[in-house]
């Protein structure tokens, strides 16, 4: 099926052939002809399967074709997303999606000059990109009528919650009319967001292109048990002997963050780092190093690396396991996107333990132990010992070895020396 099966208009079907894209993913098969409808939508989709798409192309297709009020624009089209990053490239889709038809936006996030927004808004837009904070100062500041929203759009929703914009959303509802179609996009589906969902959608539609809570199927899972101590050198080892080029990994604070990049600079690996206490434009230019491949690893915290699309990325590494297990669905879905294959590796230490049989339970999965020879942890065995060089295992044997034996079970070694892995 294509594009043009989707009853979207000539313009946006030439913007998006001039993409490069002609078959729409299945969140936007399902997700453009509901929004075309015109009712709520509750959509779940893993990250990289094209949800931006699956409602950016139906929102301007709504706005071109309804009614325009008369002078300056108005702001119609409303799309909240958790971090600047996210907002910066769902305002880029609606530009390139929108270029051949007369709608304009903008894009609204702090850490920058707020001048240029300040006349952005001035001037008058059809869509605005924010992030709920920033959007507030800008209604504080009369920058910004809401009262004309006809297409409210929540991306991310479970990350916004996450982060603590739950009472700010609420002042930004109260500010919209109340005859307006929502539209709720989230990875996971937790209880809070039902309970988001029961209060801001009426009768919506329910959208769902993958399980639940689920990690995409492109991406191989591989544990690697390891002493906090030595996880710096196992992942320097890892790069460098199978010569990985472009590896995203997630630290669990802004201070680890930076400090991990410039151990992997002094190994001779061009890193840097990308968190909230960085600038804007630092933030920019790490990610710009990143994607240019004059930085082979990008460090990152799960704040600033939430929505971050990176082509093709194939190494995601997991430093510091997330103390929320959803968080570790989000951090893998940085790879095997878009029908690509991808690689998550977790170094996990004796003391993150539980946070692996979280994840694990939420999987419904065990994921495959292995060890590197020469780095094996002294917390326990695993299922094999994997001669150094070696690649990570693609497939996942959930959890058991040839034996039958769980991972972190020692094969040989008394249960007094197997140590906190011997029964996670």
């Amino acid at each position: 099926m294509s594009f043009n099966t989707l009853g979207l208009k000539a313009e946006l079907l030439r913007a998006v052939a001039e993409m490069g894209y002609s078959k729409p993913t299945p969140i936007q098969l399902k997700a453009i002809p509901a929004v075309l409808d015109g009712g709520d939508i509750l959509a779940a989709a893993q990250t990289g399967t094209g949800k931006t798409a699956g409602f950016t192309l139906p929102l301007l297709q709504r706005l071109l074709t309804d009614t325009k009020p008369a002078g300056k624009p108005a702001v119609r089209g409303l799309i909240l997303t958790p971090t600047r990053e996210l907002a910066a490239q769902v305002g880029e889709s609606v530009t390139n999606y929108g270029r051949y038809v007369p709608l304009s936006s903008t894009i609204i996030f702090g850490g920058v000059n707020i001048r240029p927004q300040i006349n952005a808004l001035r001037k008058g837009v059809d869509i605005v990109v924010a992030t709920p904070g920033r959007l507030l100062d800008h209604v504080r500041q009369k920058n910004l009528d809401l009262s004309q929203v006809e297409v409210l759009i929540l991306d991310e929703a479970d990350r916004m919650l996450d982060m603590g914009f739950i009472h700010d959303i609420r002042k930004i509802l109260a500010m919209l009319p109340q005859k307006r179609q929502n539209l709720l996009f989230s990875a996971t589906f937790s209880n809070e967001i039902q309970k988001l969902a029961d209060k801001l959608l009426h009768k919506p539609v329910m959208i769902e292109v993958a399980q639940r809570n689920t990690a995409a199927e492109q991406v191989s899972q591989t544990v690697y048990p390891i002493d906090q101590g030595r996880k710096r050198a196992l992942l320097s080892h890892l790069i460098g002997s199978q010569n990985w080029q472009q590896v995203l990994v997630f630290a669990r604070t802004k201070h680890g963050s930076n400090r991990l990049a410039e151990q992997l600079e002094k190994d001779g690996i061009r890193s840097t780092a990308i968190h909230g206490n960085k600038s804007q434009g630092a933030r920019t230019k790490a990610l710009a190093d990143f994607k240019a491949g004059r930085a082979r690893v990008l460090v990152a915290t799960d704040i600033a690396a939430r929505g971050l699309d990176i082509e093709q990325l194939p190494y995601v590494v997991n430093y510091d396991l997330p103390n929320i297990p959803e968080d570790y669905v989000h951090r893998i879905g940085r790879t095997g996107r878009a029908g690509h294959t991808g690689q998550a590796i977790s170094l996990v230490a004796g003391d993150e333990i539980r946070q692996l049989q979280a994840i694990e339970r939420l999987l419904q999965k065990k994921i495959t132990r292995e060890h590197v020879k020469g780095y094996e942890s002294r917390g326990g065995d695993t299922e094999r010992v994997k001669p150094a060089g070696s690649q990570p295992s693609r497939n996942n044997n959930n959890g058991r070895n040839a034996n039958g034996r769980n991972s972190f079970q020692s094969k040989q070694r008394p249960a007094r020396s197997q140590g906190r892995f011997a029964n996670a």
